[in-house]
């Protein structure tokens, strides 16, 4: 018998007294695994020529110490640390590559993450329109069909635009769930899938409003000295338009003229998000000041007076709609394009493309809003002090336009059209001072009326702190009041 395999048995027979039975399977195969080494070992030469080379490495390795690998096999089957320090040493890094061979294959795979799904965000681009927005976020038109189907708050998604944001909360089968549209910093839509479609919710957040005052002094600019006060470039233009009746920025500005000026500033969670509007102003121009506060009346309407309650803005626009040609002007001897008679023109007609916002003149209450002969669809506002204004030829009227309704300088009415007796798209302009047809171009037109005598004491009350504060404030220019309140007129 070959001296290796005495060897062999007699310390496998030592060994196997000691294993408990419940090792022996695993023992068994080892010792298997032992003959079939000596068996490849006894292999002559051109046999051993046809085994590959892999083999062949495996052979010389353990055959040049297979007695005691085997000894040493069996101590890792077994996990008891016997034997002497020298076979431990010489061949435990051979059982324990082995040993991790087999641990390797039955290692547990790691628990798979969690699948739930998040929300994610995403910012409206140029050119963006719904049926996009939801592509990118893999979602198709019939999940648009889905949100709109039955909810009257889904059609604010028809006007999203640049800058807005959306938050998408699809499952993993590829279905939408949630949506959150954000409007702006304060007012989103929430919708929620349920189990006949979704609901809908409006959100509005109502920011803390702080009072801010700038100063400044005219070296070259307005708007110069108001970017270096660190007053908004918006607010540099709603300054001009507060004084424009008394002051033309254009030509009468000069270096060392002074402003002062106190402002709302919108602030959500401490962090700011808009500017609001100018409370109360000072210009000093050649010496001389101006002072404005703003005051919203009883019926609603926002307008800048003096402090003493004189009106400081002119009472009508020279123009119901901006960027327009005269296309035909005033005249009682005009050829009428379309019935090509002479035939009084009692208005001025002011072309634009269609559907170019037509703006009320003057705060006053529509009169009548409809049909009317030539003028097509047509409005005509009532202002007080014998003033009216009539718009016609309009292509539709204005959301929330009707007869009784009270509207602002400024405020959209209608577009511009050409339905009745019109050759093109225009607005046909009238203005009427006590029943009597005036030229609109030429008129002059009256400053604006004061506080009426029985909002005096309201007015008085509202506004008298907005003036105090404005002259305590003349020394610092970055200066923001201590006060958090809402807006308080």
């Amino acid at each position: 018998m070959h001296p290796i395999i005495k060897t062999s048995k007699k310390v496998l027979s030592t060994v196997l007294e000691q294993i408990p039975r419940g090792h022996l399977v695993a023992a068994s195969s080892l010792v298997a695994s032992l003959t079939v080494i000596l068996a490849l070992n006894s292999t002559s030469p051109s046999q051993q020529e046809s085994i590959d080379s892999p083999a062949q490495d495996q052979d010389i390795v353990i055959d040049s110490n297979i007695e005691q690998s085997g000894t040493n096999l069996l101590l890792v089957a077994n996990q008891t640390p016997t034997a002497d320090t020298t076979d431990t040493v010489a061949f435990d890094d051979l059982g324990s590559n082995i040993f991790q061979t087999e641990t390797a294959v039955i290692t547990p795979k790691p628990e798979a993450k969690s699948s739930k799904p998040a929300m994610r965000e995403l910012t409206i681009k140029s050119g963006d329109n719904l049926s996009s927005v939801f592509g990118r976020m893999g979602l198709t038109d019939r999940d648009i069909y889905e949100l709109f189907d039955g909810n009257k708050n889904a059609r604010d998604l028809r006007s999203i635009a640049p800058g807005q944001k959306f938050e998408f909360l699809v499952d993993n089968q590829g279905k939408l769930q949630e949506l959150k549209y954000y409007k702006n910093n304060l007012d989103s839509l929430k919708f929620t899938r349920n189990e006949t479609g979704f609901t809908s919710q409006q959100i509005s957040l109502t920011p803390e409003v702080k009072r801010s005052f700038r100063q400044g002094t005219i070296n070259s600019s307005l708007f110069l000295a108001g970017k270096q006060a660190g007053l908004p470039a918006n607010l540099t233009m709603e300054l001009a338009n507060i004084f424009g009746y008394d002051v033309d920025f254009a030509l009468d500005i000069q270096k060392g003229d002074q402003f002062k000026v106190m402002f709302e500033e919108q602030y959500l969670n401490g962090k700011k998000i808009g500017t609001g509007a100018i409370l109360s102003a000072e210009f000093t121009n050649a010496g001389k000041t101006y002072r404005a506060v703003r005051y919203t009346n009883k019926e609603g309407l926002t307008r800048y007076y003096a402090p003493d309650g004189k009106g400081l803005n002119k009472a009508f626009l020279r123009m119901p709609v901006e960027f327009a040609r005269i296309s035909s002007g005033f005249s009682l001897g005009r050829l009428h394009p379309v019935l090509n008679t002479i035939r009084a023109h009692k208005g001025t007609d002011y072309a634009a493309a269609t559907g170019t916002p037509i703006l009320a003149t003057g705060d006053g209450k529509i009169t009548f809003a409809g049909r009317q002969g030539g003028f097509g669809n047509c409005i005509v506002i009532q202002h007080g002090q014998g003033y009216e204004t009539l718009y016609g030829h309009m292509s539709r009227f204005g959301k929330g336009i009707s007869t009784g309704t009270r509207v602002s300088q400024g405020q959209v009415i209608g577009y511009v059209g050409m339905t009745g007796l019109a050759s093109g798209p225009h607005v046909h302009y009238e203005f009427h001072v006590n029943g009597q047809v005036r030229n609109p171009v030429t008129v002059e037109l009256p400053k604006s009326v004061g506080i009426a005598a029985n909002e005096k004491e309201r007015f008085n009350a509202t506004t008298q702190t907005l003036v105090a504060q404005l002259q305590s404030l003349e020394h610092n220019s970055n200066l923001a009041l201590s006060e958090s309140q809402t807006k308080s007129n």
